[in-house]
């Protein structure tokens, strides 16, 4: 007989799942050697958007003389503003750890584990078994093998969001969402950025169009060098980062603080999954079927350490199947289509479903339709001089992709999202009335440019 009924490894996304197992009356187990609530809560999304808000706020008071509005900002108290994110956050992750220490069913185990066999793990110093697991042990910072990188007392993500002062100065390697993120915040905050970059423009998944805008936004900002590779780092009082282009120019730039913004690496190597029959990808993500089931018999995986989008959101949907088919037993298929993504910089990016350089590599017929914010009427009311709304669709008017860069692009695009996941056409978007003179009239005539192709 297996010592629980449900195994869990990870207590960010995973912990809903140990969560709803208990609450189904399985004997469960929760292993999170660190916080719970994961990445997201503690050192993610919730920390470096409260972070986002405050450099906003600190920006708007720039921004009043746009209004004749004279107003002065005296400065910024970086330390209570990080304090206070600490304060809140970790409140929250002990508040859950005190519920789910007193939960029936459930069981806590604060330490890292391994695989022993199929569905048997080390914790303890001894073997326990479960009839059920489920991996769910997240990401971590990507850290290159960048020559003096390691002998350089450099930041990632996890220490640049809770930093007691801002820096005078920050090179960011690296030109990504959470580059772009923390440059946009630190620099609103007081900090000098650059941002090195070996791709051709910043944030460069993105579809052209708005990568190519949102770089010359940036770069207005911070001093970004793109195109070029970071081949070494010198440490000491001040840091200084080398890189080269592909032609072989070089640079040298200086700063105090050198942050590593270079992506994100499932938390995979650690698990010993060969033990216990669960394949990996050459990346080092789980696979998973349809039903989000590993190689393993009875082993399943979520959120960033699966093979799926490396989103909270996604991991959140992904939790929702889980739980039915891990703890329920049923067969509910994941639908991973229409997945969208942001960045919360300002102006905001918002994304969903093909690229324009996407589709003409696959050979795709499709129209454009654009619309700027400068020309709706709530655009001219808050003088958004940047921004566009960009629809992609088929002949057909099947909706094919949305791009929105632009103040709340991260609501504006939803409506998108559900059209795409419902099948609403460009042309029925187009004909939908859209309350006046709200900032979604943007999206409505970006939907009306395709349609008119």
């Amino acid at each position: 007989m297996a010592d629980f009924e449900m195994l869990v490894i990870g207590g960010g996304t995973g912990n809903n799942v140990a969560a709803a197992a208990a609450d189904a009356g399985l004997e469960t187990a929760l292993v999170e050697p660190d916080k719970l609530g994961g990445t997201c809560l503690n050192r993610g999304c919730n920390p470096s958007k409260m972070l986002i808000q405050a450099a906003n706020a600190a920006n708007a008071v720039r921004d009043a003389e746009k209004f004749h509005v004279d107003t002065t900002l005296d400065g910024v108290d970086h330390g209570t503003i990080t304090g206070e994110m600490d304060d809140l956050l970790s409140g929250i992750a002990a508040d859950m750890e005190a519920r789910y220490r007193e939960k029936e069913h459930l069981t806590l185990f604060d330490e890292y584990t391994e695989f022993a066999d199929e569905r048997t793990v080390e914790l303890g110093g001894e073997e326990v078994t479960a009839d059920r697991v489920v991996v769910a042990t997240g990401s971590r910072p990507i850290v290159p093998p960048i020559g003096g990188l390691t002998d350089t007392d450099y930041l990632t993500s996890q220490e640049a969001l809770y930093l007691d002062e801002a820096p005078d100065s920050l090179v960011i390697l690296g030109g990504g969402y959470i580059a772009v993120e923390l440059g946009y915040a630190l620099d609103a905050l007081g900090t000098d950025v650059t941002i090195v970059e070996m791709m051709d423009s910043l944030v460069p998944r993105e579809d052209g169009a708005v990568a190519e805008a949102f770089t010359d936004i940036a770069a207005e900002r911070h001093d970004v060098y793109t195109g070029h590779r970071v081949t070494a780092v010198e440490g000491g009082s001040t840091k200084t980062v080398h890189a080269e282009t592909e032609a072989g120019d070089e640079i040298a730039v200086e700063g105090d603080e050198v942050l590593v913004a270079l992506g994100r690496r499932p938390n995979s190597d650690q698990l010993d999954l060969e033990a216990a029959g669960i394949e990996t990808d050459d990346n080092g993500f789980i696979v998973t079927d349809d039903y989000l089931g590993t190689t393993a018999e009875n082993v399943w995986a979520q959120g960033d350490v699966a093979d799926n989008a490396m989103f909270k959101h996604s991991g959140d949907y992904e939790t929702d199947h889980v739980v039915a088919n891990a703890v329920h037993g049923q067969q509910r298929a994941l639908d991973l289509s229409a997945m969208p993504h942001v960045i919360f910089t300002e102006p905001q990016i918002g994304g969903v479903g093909a690229t324009e350089e996407e589709l003409a590599e696959a050979g795709t017929e499709y129209v454009v339709g654009r619309a700027a914010y400068a020309d709706s009427a709530m655009g001219r009311a808050k003088k958004l001089e940047d921004g566009f709304a960009k629809v992609l669709a088929a002949p057909d008017g099947e909706l094919l992709g949305c791009h929105v860069i632009g103040y709340e692009a991260s609501t504006l695009l939803h409506e998108a999202v559900v059209a795409m996941r419902n099948g609403v056409t460009v042309p029925k978007l187009a004909d939908t009335i859209h309350a006046h003179p709200t900032l979604n009239k943007v999206m409505v005539a970006a939907f009306r440019d395709a349609s008119a192709e």
